[in-house]
């Protein structure tokens, strides 16, 4: 029998109670060799298992579609989830395929009793897996308290973190650190040029490898920690997801930094030369780009950027940008004025035909209307789980009152049908409302729009003409040696859409 290993971690650095990604592995190897699996797959991450969409498990769940495996084993079921709803989801998918699911530390019944038991096991691990959380959110605060930054996350390149004091402990990384802000102030080199200093002399970059990029210099040089200046409590998790809070939110951390790599007179003109470097890049020339952020490339499927080049605008493929990509990319560089005019003169082909506009308003608000029958389908399903949610919890009291077992098992068996409907009608549901938002668009500001702006269409300014872009929603593809290829919100008539000059 072919069997796929799962293992899973909360943290990356998990290593106790054994169960470490390794530990668990190892564990997981040894129980197929003593049933007689074949271990074809592996899958390890370090993820919530209070969530149900991980990377790896993802990648699990495909395979397990594909028939191309016969049995599933993990460490334990909570290490395949904490949350029991989530669990029985999960091994009703496995069930319908005929993929078994063992687990070393375990015995998985795959009877309705059994199902019973394991979702008990489920929604005890979820509510210790919530206090597990709520006890670090309360340790995290006495931290900061304290005057310590709470946790490593997020360590600073050229420190080390030193849990014990809560504070960033300088390492050699940090004259890496030095030197660049020299390089600056000094010389006023471009972040480019730093990059390419530091690719030259094989300086690892912070996540490993030898390619830097400008944002990451950027990000280094802008940061205020290297002066000293750190904070906490700059992100909250909400709804199981990260987000930044607002900077009244955000504590600072005296001494949190046991070195700083600059002074604050260094600091300074680091900014300054920033901030000046920026005021004469190219790329921040007054030149006109119409098609900004709405050009794309046909070979690689990256944006075009404007890029002056002897005093005109062209637009370059990103692909081509060496920092960026291993291979570059071969489309062409293409003028931006004769673009620019080009798509343009299409836009106003397109908009002076009355019945391409009114098939195109038609057809948004149809597609708003869906949108709504959509939101209130989201709504009805949603309540109903949240029904089921509390007729299970039901359930599960009454077994553990012992109320009689066939009962339970008619009635489990029924929710687990049900919950198992409701969810794929869900993610069908989700997949089409989010299919049709992607043509959202103001349907009576369009309609305004379109009445009066047949009459001056070739006398628009430049800011008139992005709004227009932006209203359309247009996307341009090209590879700077065929037409271009132009994509839009409204229909567009066959005799504009051959665009029969390349560029």
């Amino acid at each position: 029998m072919k069997a796929a290993i799962y293992c899973r971690v909360s943290t990356d650095n998990q290593e106790k109670e054994g169960t470490s990604l390794q530990t668990q592995l190892e564990n997981c190897l040894a129980y197929c060799q003593g049933k007689g699996y074949e271990a074809t797959h592996r899958f390890s991450e370090a993820y919530s298992g209070l969530s149900l969409e991980r990377p790896e498990l993802d990648r699990l769940r495909e395979l397990a579609r594909s028939n191309v495996i016969d049995v599933i084993v993990c460490h334990s079921l909570d290490r395949l989830s904490r949350d029991p709803v989530h669990g029985v989801i999960i091994t009703q998918e496995l069930e319908k395929h005929g993929v078994a699911l063992k687990a070393v530390t375990e015995t998985v019944d795959s009877t309705e009793v059994g199902k019973l038991i394991t979702y008990i096991r489920g929604f005890a691990s979820k509510l210790e897996a919530e206090k597990i959380r709520e006890r670090t959110m309360r340790g995290k605060r006495e931290r900061i308290r304290q005057g310590k930054l709470p946790t490593g996350r997020g360590i600073l390149y050229g420190y080390d973190y030193d849990k014990e004091r809560g504070i960033n402990t300088a390492n050699s990384n940090l004259e890496t650190v030095r030197m660049i802000g020299q390089w600056v102030i000094q010389e006023g080199i471009s972040l480019n040029e730093v990059c390419r200093r530091l690719m030259r002399n094989g300086i690892p970059a912070p996540k490993g490898g030898h390619r830097w990029s400008r944002g990451t210099v950027g990000r280094i040089m802008r940061n205020p920690a290297y002066v000293g200046k750190s904070y906490a409590s700059k992100t909250r998790t909400e709804d199981r997801k990260r987000v930044i809070c607002s900077e009244a939110d955000h504590v600072l951390i005296p001494n949190a930094v046991d070195r700083a790599a600059f002074t604050w007179d260094e600091w300074d003109l680091i900014q300054k030369q920033l901030d000046r470097n920026r005021e004469l890049s190219p790329r921040n020339q007054k030149l006109s780009y119409l098609l900004s952020g709405k050009l794309f490339c046909k070979t690689c499927g990256r944006k075009y950027y404007g890029v002056p080049m002897h005093g005109k605008a062209y637009y370059r493929c990103s692909g081509r940008i060496g920092l960026l990509v291993d291979k570059r990319c071969t489309s062409k560089t293409v003028n931006a004025s004769k673009l620019d005019g080009t798509i343009w003169a299409e836009i106003v082909k397109i908009l002076k035909q009355p019945r391409t506009v009114l098939a195109g308003l038609q057809l948004l608000e149809d597609g708003m209307n869906q949108e709504a029958l959509l939101e209130n389908d989201l709504d009805c399903i949603r309540k109903k789980l949240k029904a089921l949610d509390r007729e299970q919890e039901q359930l599960l009291q009454w077994a553990l009152k012992g109320f009689p077992e066939s009962i339970v098992i008619k009635d489990n068996e029924k929710l687990n049908r049900e919950r198992a409907r409701l969810q794929c009608e869900l993610s069908e549901t989700e997949q089409r409302l989010e299919k049709t938002k992607e043509s959202h668009i103001n349907v009576e500001k369009l309609d305004e729009f379109c009445k009066i702006v047949s009459q001056k269409l070739e006398d628009f300014s430049y800011a008139e003409k992005k709004s227009t872009l932006e209203m359309l929603k247009v996307k341009v593809w090209t590879d700077g040696y065929n037409p271009p290829e132009l994509q839009g919100i409204l229909p567009i008539p066959n005799e504009v859409r051959a665009m029969s000059q390349p560029l």
